[in-house]
């Protein structure tokens, strides 16, 4: 095995600061970029112009690109076009769920709760929409 060539010495506090130097540094900025990153900044004007109201084809979009040298068919724009919007919905629906999930868990919880306090005491009655002379009637047959 060979030793560290160097014959300085790596201090707590070199590392420390090298720690801090990376932490900061900010990610590079790349000059390619994929299809899908590609249709997915643009996607809002593709739809846009593919819409009833404007009328474009995918293809005359991917023509209009070409001349930008972003050179894509225009079957595979609807196909990327496509896959976000599955993308998004699935998003969605687990949002959704993770939410009906957390309601369920609540009230489940409260459920829970309930039970126990009412194993501890005597059963609480239902009073709303009764009669004073209807809650006396009742509280006089129990006891």
């Amino acid at each position: 095995m060979s030793e560290h060539q160097n014959s300085e010495v790596i201090t707590k506090e070199k590392i420390d600061k090298a720690i801090n130097l990376l932490k900061s540094q900010k990610p590079k900025e790349r000059e390619a970029v994929s299809d899908r990153e590609t249709i997915k900044k643009m996607r809002r004007y593709i739809e846009k112009l593919t819409s009833d109201k404007y009328g474009y084809s995918y293809d005359e979009v991917s023509e209009m690109l070409k001349d930008l040298g972003i050179n894509l068919a225009g079957s595979r724009i609807k196909y990327l076009i496509g896959e976000l919007k599955k993308s998004s919905r699935r998003r969605q629906k687990v949002s959704d769920s993770d939410s009906n999930a957390s309601v369920q868990g609540a009230v489940e919880n409260q459920s829970a709760v309930v039970e126990s306090s009412d194993a501890e005491k005597t059963p609480v009655k239902n009073t709303r929409g009764k009669s004073k002379k209807q809650l006396l009637a009742a509280e006089a047959a129990t006891t």
